[in-house]
């Protein structure tokens, strides 16, 4: 195939060379944004007078008989071609003659790129959105039917105090909310139009750049034609917010992987989410979630080379820019993948409620209430916190807990212990007696659940 730019050159470009240079057998995937972008530019030519209806009309069906047959499977990508563009309209030429060759007045494969990326990133990301959406609905199902699950939080991997197992799946709601606006967020500053920028320096021709920008659906322009073919401050921003969603569902998957496991058993995966062992018969692995956790660092490295990427160009556009799109397709993937598994895992899962409880009768979770109880019947906090830790030892040293140690063996270390103490530490009074805002206490994860309802409805 002939390329575009062959005028200048005597010579064919070396095959080794061409292969290195050719993007086709990746950035194929923006071919509908590709034919979009360049309707839409054709109808703006034809507006200013700049094209003849005629040819635009032409050039318009020519597309969209492309852009049908390669939906259908009917027309192939040459893999011989040098990128999407040149492919689109090299057949665009062949079909209907001279008059596809008018479709690239005003415009370059700078500024083409860069509105492609544009449009593919945003329809890709509004679909990432809707996955982390039917997530947070699948934590909803769990949360819904947890709010009096007790089981021991965490901190330090220590057993720290009660929490219902809806509170502690909400936190990851709440994580999840964050992605859907920090990815909205870096949508809205992607959200403008680059074509019309041509190589860097704008053109000529009386074009309308607004027009186009409102037609596929853009907040405006990018004002400087230098900033809009060299810009990728928008791959580097989604990239960022797609490795923040991989790291809450990589923290969300050690925690599946650990409750999950015979040393915790707080859950059982449904069989649909597990894989067994080719030598051991007993084994259920939680793949899926250790999968998830794993692919984390390959949508980080994606990151990373999108930055390293960019560190040192010089303005405008550098064919360096070229790798901008296979580690952000990777990672559009990566996420979408897990997303796509992580869902349905959580929704099916089956939480093991008495496993929960019990754990969480052990490893003196209610030891602050203990302290609380003192310190409401007028004693200082310090004072109650040493007390409370010296009735823990004893109770280490004697192997009982707190909900068991006699009330005498209590009122030798203070006579405000009375019999109340036992409901004041059980467990329920420990988690329902938690009514700041944001706590675990019934009322608060109702108002949380309410949130992340309203939050999905409104997103």
């Amino acid at each position: 195939m002939e390329k575009m730019w062959a005028g200048r050159f005597a010579k064919a470009l070396d095959k080794e060379a061409d292969d290195f240079n050719s993007s086709i057998h990746f950035d194929c995937k923006m071919y509908k944004q590709d034919i979009t972008g360049s309707m839409k530019h054709a109808a703006m030519l034809a507006m200013q007078g700049i094209i003849s209806q005629d040819d635009c009309d032409e050039i318009v069906d020519g597309l969209q008989t492309i852009l049908d047959d390669l939906n259908s499977g009917k027309l192939q990508f040459d893999p011989d071609a040098e990128d999407i563009h040149m492919f689109v309209e090299s057949e665009l030429t062949a079909r209907i003659g001279d008059v596809g060759k008018r479709l690239h007045t005003a415009r370059s494969r700078n500024d083409q790129v860069a509105l492609d990326i544009r449009l593919y990133l945003r329809d890709e990301t509004n679909e990432i959105i809707e996955l982390i959406k039917n997530l947070l609905s699948a934590i909803l199902v769990q949360a819904k039917a947890n709010k009096s699950t007790i089981m021991p939080g965490y901190t330090h991997l220590q057993r720290a105090q009660p929490i219902t197992f809806a509170h502690q799946i909400l936190a990851y709601a709440m994580m999840f909310t964050r992605d859907i606006d920090r990815l909205k967020d870096a949508l809205k500053r992607m959200n403008y139009c680059p074509l019309g920028s041509c190589a860097l320096s704008g053109t000529t021709y009386n074009t309308d750049r607004d027009f186009v920008a409102e037609q596929l659906g853009f907040d405006g322009i990018t004002l400087n034609s230098i900033d809009g073919v060299s810009d990728r401050d928008f791959c580097v921003e989604l990239l960022s917010a797609y490795s923040t969603v991989m790291m809450h569902l990589s923290r969300f998957s050690e925690e599946i992987i650990l409750w999950s496991s015979w040393e915790f058993k707080f859950i059982e995966l449904d069989d649909s989410y597990t894989t067994g062992s080719s030598i051991m018969p007993q084994k259920k692995n939680p793949d899926m979630a250790e999968l998830v956790r794993g692919k984390t660092g390959r949508v980080y490295g994606d990151l990373v080379t999108m930055l390293t990427a960019l560190k040192g160009l010089p303005l405008a556009y550098n064919k360096d820019m070229q790798e901008d799109k296979e580690c952000i397709f990777d990672a559009i993937e990566t996420v979408k993948k897990c997303l796509k598994v992580f869902a349905p895992m959580i929704e099916t899962m089956n939480v093991l409620a008495d496993n929960m409880y019990s754990a969480a009768q052990k490893g003196f979770i209610n030891a602050t209430d203990l302290a609380d109880y003192l310190t409401k019947k007028g004693m200082p906090f310090r004072s109650a916190y040493k007390i409370v830790g010296q009735i823990v030892a004893e109770c280490i040293s004697k192997g009982i807990v707190l909900d068991t140690m006699p009330i005498e063996d209590y009122r030798k270390h203070s006579e405000l212990f009375d019999e109340d103490l036992y409901n004041e530490i059980s467990l329920e009074t420990c988690v329902e007696k938690r009514i700041s805002a944001g706590g675990t206490g019934k009322a608060s994860v109702e108002k949380q659940i309410e949130y992340i309802s309203e939050f999905i409805d409104k997103n």
